[in-house]
């Protein structure tokens, strides 16, 4: 059977001789045998319980948690490496999407071209901008607003100024297809590239929550306030109830 000493493992596994003492001496992870002059000897179980106790320590669990996890009668090794790759998948998406973030970040600064917050509410009175956003953080609370200002001013401004005018080109022909059956296919197609646009707006178009239920509540909006269907200036109560059912089906039947 292999054994390894303190050095050889050191190396292998690219932690200091240092830290495999400090295992040692509170218990975590204990050397196979001691020759007689005392040298430390690992063999496969030890390697096993030391890639263990990285595993947990790059999810941030203390050394204490550690040793009470697999020290537990019981322990599954194979569920524990099932659920840090789990884990370690979801951080490595988390940090990819950062990367991304600060990529395009550091683009836009270098670039000048970061919308400004005062941009994002371009063409709106300075009250009434600030009352929408009052409005959004209590409706969908402040880090829901957050999200969404934080990823359309990454945008440069042509890009947000193409977000917007695809936003008004699809409402527009929303607008003149409301007298048909909000169900029809032409209509769900269109209602399709709403929900894209609106998932962009909200900041959360790489999520893997679908939000149905966010959509169908937003849709729900469009009736209890007239705002979200002005035409001109005037209410539109037809068209807010026909996207009200439109977007309520696409939701049930295309999110669920």
């Amino acid at each position: 059977m292999e054994r390894y000493s303190v050095k050889q493992l050191s190396r292998l596994a690219g932690v200091s001789v240092r830290t495999l003492h400090l295992y040692d001496q509170i218990g975590l992870l204990k050397p196979a045998i001691r020759t007689e002059a005392r040298y430390r000897l690992y063999g496969r179980e030890q390697l096993l319980r030391l890639q263990q106790i990285l595993l947990y320590k790059e999810l941030d669990f203390s050394l204490h948690e550690i040793g009470r996890i697999l020290d537990k009668p019981g322990f599954d090794k194979l569920k524990a490496l099932e659920q840090h790759k789990t884990a370690l998948e979801a951080r490595r998406n988390r940090l990819s999407t950062l990367l991304q973030t600060l990529d395009k970040t550091i683009s836009h600064v270098k670039n000048n071209t970061m919308l400004t917050p005062e941009e994002l509410y371009e063409g709106l009175p300075k009250e009434t901008a600030e009352a929408y956003r009052n409005e959004a953080s209590a409706k969908y609370g402040a880090d829901a607003l957050a999200t969404s200002e934080n990823y359309l001013r990454q945008l440069s401004k042509a890009d947000f100024a193409k977000l917007k005018e695809e936003s008004k080109e699809i409402a527009s022909t929303l607008f003149a297809m409301r007298q048909q059956n909000p169900e029809s296919e032409p209509v769900q197609k269109l209602i399709a590239r709403h929900y894209a646009i609106i998932r962009q707006f909200w900041g959360t178009a790489n999520s893997a929550d679908p939000q149905a239920e966010a959509y169908e509540g937003l849709g729900q909006l469009y009736v209890s306030d007239e705002r979200f269907t002005l035409v001109d200036g005037q209410a539109q109560p037809e068209y807010a109830l026909f996207m009200s059912k439109a977007m309520g089906y696409f939701a049930k039947n295309s999110l669920t």
